[in-house]
């Protein structure tokens, strides 16, 4: 029978990006609840500040640019210094500027590839020294409907997304051999900043909460439960994997 020790996060340093809104401030809530020190990661430090004072736990907030690839490396040593070396790292930053195939610029792609495919692998190289050193570390991307699926004026967005779905295989292939698990979740439509133009159109969500099994579109809360699991003790034995997190929407 499960014990709370399975999913205990007592000791545990976890950083996050995206921390400021959507996901990952949820994701930054519910582990600081659940007893990790939480370093949150996004650019806005207003918006850090609010979720810091909403927040159970205890957090520390870095203010940070992850579309500078210079900057990297500075940015994985600002968050080591606050806690000490994460154990657990969520990379919950991204960007979908939703662009029709004949429109996407070059910069646009590099951007969107910067920013949901390189960031998590060079932060995840840059934390997964001192995870080896401790023999314990999650790494938790986040993948998407559209790793597998193709969208409307998703093809820089969803060629990021399905590449995540296969860095995150070969994280675990590389580091897990190390005591560090790697894996992914899938959201489907939950209520963020990033998913505002789909919820703004009530036919269209409606659409899609048609679409799942379960008949309704994601609550932030739906995810508290699945990405406990992937951070804690409980997980494992689990690594390489991507978990749909999506009321049964690519179950149809």
């Amino acid at each position: 029978m499960p014990t709370p020790s399975l999913f205990d996060l007592d000791g545990r340093v976890a950083c996050v990006t995206g921390a400021s809104s959507g996901l990952g401030r949820a994701a930054a809530a519910m582990l600081a609840a659940a007893g990790a020190k939480v370093v949150g990661v996004a650019r806005r430090q207003d918006a850090l500040h609010e979720w810091r004072h909403e927040t159970h736990g205890e957090t520390a907030a870095l203010a940070a640019d992850l579309g500078d690839r210079a900057g990297l490396d500075r940015i994985a040593q600002s968050v080591t210094v606050l806690f000490g070396p994460p154990d657990i790292l969520i990379n919950a930053a991204g960007i979908n500027m939703r662009q029709a195939a004949d429109a996407v610029t070059p910069d646009g792609w590099d951007l969107t590839l910067h920013l949901n495919l390189t960031v998590p692998f060079f932060l995840a190289q840059a934390f997964a020294g001192a995870m080896k050193d401790k023999g314990w570390g999650r790494i938790v991307n986040f993948a998407s409907l559209q790793s597998r699926r193709a969208f409307p004026g998703g093809i820089a967005y969803g060629a990021s997304k399905g590449g995540i779905e296969q860095l995150t295989r070969a994280m675990a292939e590389a580091w897990s051999p190390h005591g560090i698990n790697a894996n992914a979740l899938a959201p489907g439509f939950f209520p963020t900043e990033l998913t505002g133009p789909v919820f703004s159109d009530p036919d269209l969500a409606d659409r899609n909460a048609r679409q799942t099994c379960i008949g309704r579109n994601g609550e932030l809360s739906d995810l508290e439960g699945p990405l406990l699991f992937l951070c804690s003790k409980a997980s494992d034995y689990v690594t390489g994997q991507v978990l749909f997190v999506d009321g049964g929407f690519t179950a149809k």
